[in-house]
């Protein structure tokens, strides 16, 4: 926790002016600097925390509730829509290499075939368009405002989250959208939930960290 507040807290730390040596390295400073990396792994590694936290297989499907969407659309939120995206795709990158980071302690490249592939799927999607929004629908007047970033956070899930997931498990089940659709209902309670919890925290870190989504 030290170390996260510590990166939160150089970006509001003087810039260093000494210019770069070539035009390469001056390119590559403005895409990310160590603290962007060091956030983008920080991040990666909340997400595959939080998917141990819960793996309650429900409906037809299977489908297990984990912590996974909070974390993600936590990341998006906080970090905004590059680094969101990179962050969650370095999760499933972990994950397609062989590390136990997905829900059940699951692993490999079966994991995009399963069930649940829809879902995973979409968290890099989710990730960058709920940043998108936070940082230049809500942008700097309103991201400390919780309503607005739960309203962020929220289209995120629906417009890329659920719809995915039904689509995957649709196909991987061989079932109707319909029939889909309800087996995804029962996610909506803990999404509402988990949206809610991410919207107050990253109010309060936008709050705390102003040059966070804008470094």
């Amino acid at each position: 926790m030290n170390t996260v507040q510590e990166m939160l807290m150089s970006l509001d730390a003087t810039p260093d002016t000494t210019p770069d040596a070539t035009p390469t390295a001056r390119a590559s400073s403005r895409r990310f600097s160590t603290t962007d990396l060091a956030l983008i792994a920080a991040f990666a590694a909340l997400i595959s925390a939080c998917a141990y936290i819960g793996a309650i297989p429900v409906g037809s499907a299977g489908v297990p509730i984990t912590l996974q969407t909070f974390a993600v659309m936590l990341t998006g939120c906080l970090l905004g829509p590059v680094r969101g995206f990179a962050a969650v795709a370095l999760y499933l990158t972990l994950g397609a290499i062989g590390l136990p980071v997905f829900a059940e302690h699951s692993a490999g490249l079966g994991a995009f075939t399963s069930v649940s592939a829809g879902y995973l799927i979409s968290f890099p999607f989710a990730a960058a368009l709920g940043g998108f929004l936070v940082a230049y629908v809500a942008g700097p007047r309103h991201k400390t405002r919780a309503a607005w970033v739960f309203c962020c956070s929220m289209a995120a899930s629906i417009l890329v989250i659920h719809p995915m997931g039904i689509v995957g498990m649709a196909i991987h089940q061989d079932v109707s959208l319909w029939t889909a659709a309800t087996w995804d209902a029962p996610f909506w309670v803990g999404d509402l939930l988990k949206t809610t919890l991410v919207a107050i925290i990253a109010a309060e870190v936008h709050r705390a960290f102003p040059k966070l989504l804008h470094p």
